[in-house]
């Protein structure tokens, strides 16, 4: 299993909370998911409502084993917002969502237990 998928894995070296702080995580919700073929993983192409600041923003997450995209479509997430663009194949992603890895090592998204407003961030 991949050290990032292991819960028996030791946690990471401290850092302190300005280190923390510099990881920019907000909540979105999907208002377009679509699949992914050209990706090497099951992956999904997502783009997410950051509210008025941060805007629309495009990922390309791995979640295709577990997720239909016309089941994400309203669905509120979590993602790094502040990583530098990235191309995957033919498209950008220009955020990170995330999630954990489920006993099969699949991507189980992290949401918030109730709504929030787009754009609030994780402290």
């Amino acid at each position: 299993m991949h050290l990032l998928h292991d819960p028996d894995a030791p946690a990471a070296e401290q850092i302190d909370f300005d280190t923390f702080l510099k990881v920019d995580i907000r909540a979105g919700t999907i208002v377009s998911a679509e699949p992914f073929p050209e990706a090497r993983k099951p992956s999904l192409k997502l783009v997410i409502d950051f509210g008025p600041t941060i805007g629309l923003k495009k990922s390309c997450a791995q979640i295709a084993a577990r997720y239909v995209p016309n089941d994400l479509v309203g669905r509120q997430v979590a993602a790094v917002v502040n990583f530098p663009p990235r191309q995957i194949g033919p498209a950008m992603s220009e955020v990170l969502t995330v999630g954990f890895a489920d006993e099969d090592g699949e991507v189980a998204l992290f949401q918030p237990d109730r709504p929030v407003c787009d754009g609030s961030r994780l402290f």
